[in-house]
């Protein structure tokens, strides 16, 4: 939602909040259990009511594959941008809020995890839209098959300067002070924060914004070498990787352009689906990467 070269002079500083001003903590699950299956993984959807076409493949998406499914994780970037959750109120977030409790009421479990554009969604968010609110990074496990999943952001470690702002915004006090500004001056602030982000992507090299290798393997091993799944980085491919002489994987979820396109699993087998008019392709194969 944010990126770093910006001003910060409207939101106010960390002195200038108590621990009184700070939200009750959100709970966030760091472990999900056996989740019904074919599970589904989507993430940078970017929903937005001036992408029309984009918003009405979410909702035929949520009303035709979601049914079918058993669960559905979103993995962060719902949404374009995010003000906090008295922004419910908007008609268009409001619509998103309503067809996805609709999803929950029909039986399907839908988790989400907040991106860097929606990272003020919380406990009000997930009360008007049914969803499980999920920490990043969480494990999933399938019997004994484990997926580890994440939003992706936090892995692009080259970027020190994002991954600095990183962690300012996501600090608990900073969004509190945030979080008291009007409703219109949050989103006035995010909109010119918009504009500044892409200004500053253009002027990074593109290996910059992605995910580091040594950050890969780390949480990698840190988790006794699952599958990985996350999004962020707009680059869908499935990469393979010996860590410790463990084979692993890492799938990159796509970002959506005006249909849905999604990841699928059915507990042994992960698969390319999309509503696309033509048939997806599987995620192209990057070359293996080693860490020994």
């Amino acid at each position: 939602m944010f990126q770093k070269k910006i001003s910060l002079s409207n939101a106010p500083k960390l002195s200038e909040v108590t621990p009184n001003d700070a939200p009750a903590p959100i709970r966030l699950a760091e472990v999900v259990t056996a989740p019904e299956l074919p599970a589904l993984f989507v993430a940078d959807l970017h929903l937005t009511d001036e992408r029309p076409q984009t918003a009405a493949a979410f909702f035929d998406f949520l009303s035709g594959p979601v049914r079918q499914a058993g669960s559905v994780f979103i993995l962060g970037d719902l949404f374009e941008y995010w003000a906090g959750d008295d922004d419910t109120g908007s008609a268009f977030n409001r619509s998103v809020c309503e067809a996805l409790r609709v999803a929950t009421v029909a039986g399907v479990a839908v988790y989400f995890m907040t991106g860097n554009r929606d990272l003020l969604a919380g406990q009000g968010f997930a009360h008007a839209s049914g969803v499980q609110l999920l920490a990043d990074v969480v494990s999933v496990r399938f019997g004994t098959r484990t997926l580890l999943l994440s939003h992706g952001d936090g892995l692009c470690t080259d970027d020190r300067d994002y991954q600095a702002f990183r962690l300012q915004v996501r600090n608990r006090e900073w969004q509190a002070g945030f979080l008291t500004q009007p409703l219109d001056a949050r989103r006035n602030f995010i909109e010119k924060v918009r504009e500044q982000s892409e200004t500053a992507k253009s002027g990074k090299r593109a290996e910059i914004m992605d995910v580091s290798a040594d950050a890969v393997a780390a949480l990698l091993r840190s988790h006794g070498y699952p599958t990985l799944i996350h999004g962020h980085t707009h680059r869908p491919a499935r990469h393979t990787y010996l860590i410790d002489g463990h084979r692993c994987e890492r799938h990159v979820l796509p970002d959506w352009r005006g249909h849905a396109v999604w990841l699928a699993f059915d507990g042994a087998e992960f698969s390319v689906r999309s509503t696309a008019p033509s048939p997806p392709a599987p995620f192209p194969q990057a070359g293996e990467g080693s860490s020994e």
